[in-house]
């Protein structure tokens, strides 16, 4: 029997490799940017076009490499970060097990030219899908410029399930901004398609947190300033510093949370629900706070070589670690008052003024007392006696007949009848209705064959969007023109999404009169919609963009009016009356399509007689 168990080649096993390490385009950007941070650069660009389809190249001015190392950094499992196992436990770098670059070569056109200020001359490096080409002198600054091009051109089915150009810009706008966050002294810029979305100056600060908040605002915009609450806290297992936001400014989307342990990003349900316990009784239901929360532990108590992406982390002390974070937020939160305090009825317009408080401008008011004044004297009891007199007399004055006030309530008629009967035609109709509501979030109905269930939320999601489905594509929904303009800031990525979509939002009746840098100023709005509504409405329309964007135009108005539609529909726990009631039972079932909501999900269940006989006779 002849052998069958081969060594792959090279080739063959770092396309494999690739396929762990580089899922997307946004794969190669965070490990290209990691590398050159790793290499202490102090300014890094960062070039795209079509979405890092074409071209992903990253420019850095760090140490450079020299001929041989430039050579070996394409080797599988070649670095600088670590020598032996036990340096696993004890990281410093954000790259260590030298799989990137290998992996990016064998599915890109790869051209790397690098340069140590050693050198008079660099080096310049090509390799096709693995295939090393050429390496020859090259006239290029101090430091490493990376070009990745035709990303996956050799393993076709993987770029083909590459998502759509917006989808895969995001990503690689949430890998540059995570690696720009942990780095706030490093100068980073983004240019996507020729067009500049960041450029982020290094932080000149001698204070990390004055440097950290300069990076958070130059990112999420202006307006995040005054919503950013300082957190700082140092014991013997965990240093933590950075900023939360005050509960106010709560988002229904998630996506503004950020971790980051010993300058790596990483994702936590569990320390994200120390922060969101530490918040308890402060938000609303479904809102999330944004927070940029900086940690530093032991190298020794965390484990981070568990998923390629390494954002999955395993700590030593998970628990104490919980404890820390959720008291040192509470205890911001008391610090810059945005918790309340004990003293509820405190009346803050009644303090002091810090610059009149040690000055005497009000003197002590004076009491006047009249000594001679007796009231048991003959004069003042006389004048009391005949103001009780004055007073009984316009009491008296209603019950004599030729007074005029008697004609008056003479001519005071009861429409006795009309509201007698009122009242039975309401209690008639009453009795009459057949509907009823179950835990304040179902309508229950009896229907011939036995009773139906109504869910309130996904019914009136659907009615909604049929509404508005049909005003859209007919004639337009209708719009109320704001006698001031409103001004709604977001930040730079959610701007992108918008002026993608401008014109399906101007058909929906958002009215955008200028798109600044981070905010949108509105003069006209739906007519469904209250004012204190739009910002709400708006953010979960841009979110539902950011995890499904659609290609055609149709798609984007379909998306926009299904947003509407679960913004606005009435949610679960709303108290409504029988009318209330019996309007979405009669409108559900004239939609064309009243089974599903518009993301899917049942919007009845009906109970045959047989069913319920079954139940109790079972």
């Amino acid at each position: 029997m002849s052998d069958f168990i081969r060594l792959l080649p090279d080739n063959v096993a770092n396309q494999i490799a690739a396929g762990e390490v580089v899922q997307r385009p946004a794969s190669v950007v965070k490990e290209l940017l990691e590398n050159s941070v790793d290499a202490g650069a102090t300014d890094i660009r960062l070039i795209i076009k079509d979405a890092g389809r074409s071209l992903i190249q990253v420019i850095d001015n760090g140490k450079g490499m020299s001929k041989s190392d430039a050579r070996m950094a394409f080797e599988r499992h070649a670095t600088s970060k670590i020598q032996t196992a036990n340096d696993l436990y004890n990281l410093h770098t954000n790259g260590f097990r030298g799989e990137a670059l290998a992996s990016i070569a064998a599915i890109a056109h790869v051209v790397l030219r690098t340069k140590t200020k050693e050198n008079e001359l660099g080096v310049e490096i090509r390799i096709n899908g693995g295939d090393f080409l050429s390496q020859q002198p090259s006239s290029t600054p101090v430091g490493s410029n990376f070009e990745v091009k035709n990303l996956f051109y050799n393993i076709p089915a993987r770029r083909n399930f590459l998502k759509s150009n917006s989808i895969e810009t995001r990503h690689i706008l949430d890998a540059f901004q995570r690696v720009a966050f942990t780095y706030p002294k490093i100068a980073f810029s983004l240019v996507h398609n020729e067009n500049e979305i960041f450029n982020l100056p290094a932080g000149s600060s001698k204070q990390w947190n004055a440097n950290t908040r300069q990076r958070v605002v130059n990112i999420m915009g202006k307006s995040t300033n005054e919503k950013l609450v300082p957190i700082s806290e140092e014991t013997d297992i965990l240093k933590i510093n950075g900023f939360i936001t005050k509960p106010s400014f709560a988002k229904k989307k998630k996506g503004e949370q950020f971790f980051f342990v010993n300058n790596r990003f990483i994702k936590s349900p569990y320390l994200h629900h120390a922060v969101m316990s530490a918040y308890d009784g402060l938000l609303n239901q479904g809102y999330h706070p944004s927070y940029f929360l900086y940690l530093e532990v032991p190298p020794n108590s965390i484990d981070i070589n568990i998923h390629p992406t390494k954002t999955e982390v395993k700590f030593d002390n998970e628990r104490d670690l919980y404890a820390i974070i959720r008291s040192t937020i509470k205890h911001s939160l008391g610090q810059y008052n945005v918790a309340p305090s004990l003293d509820f009825d405190r009346d803050a317009t009644l303090d002091t003024p810090y610059s009149y408080k040690d000055k005497n401008y009000v003197s002590t008011p004076t009491i006047e007392v009249d000594q001679d004044f007796n009231p048991f004297k003959e004069e003042g009891y006389t004048k009391t006696k005949q103001q009780r007199i004055s007073q009984n007399l316009q009491w008296e004055a209603l019950y004599v007949s030729d007074h005029p006030e008697k004609e008056l309530i003479n001519n005071i008629s009861v429409d006795m009848d009309n509201v007698t009967e009122q009242l039975f035609e309401e209690a008639q109709e009453a009795a009459a209705l057949k509907t009823f509501q179950v835990q304040l979030k179902y309508i229950a109905s009896s229907i011939k064959s036995g009773m139906v269930l109504i869910d309130q939320n996904a019914a009136h999601q659907r009615i909604l969007y049929e509404e508005y489905l049909t005003k859209v594509t007919m004639e337009g929904i209708g719009h109320q023109q704001l006698l001031f303009p409103l001004k709604i800031n977001i930040s730079k990525n959610d701007i992108i999404i918008v002026k993608q979509i401008e014109q399906d939002l101007n058909s929906a009746g958002f009215h955008i009169s200028e798109i600044q840098e981070d905010a949108l100023v509105l003069d006209s709005i739906p007519t469904t919609i209250a004012e204190k509504e739009v910002v709400s409405v708006l953010e979960s329309l841009i979110e539902n963009f950011k995890n499904e964007v659609p290609e055609s135009s149709f798609s984007q108005i379909d998306l926009i009016t299904k947003s509407l539609a679960k913004s606005l529909a009435i949610k679960a726990g709303t108290p409504l009356n029988n009318k209330e009631q019996e309007n979405i039972l009669n409108k559900l079932f004239s939609c064309k399509e009243p089974n599903y909501s518009p993301f899917g999900k049942q919007t009845y269940v009906t109970l045959s007689l047989q069913d319920l006989e079954e139940k109790f006779n079972s």
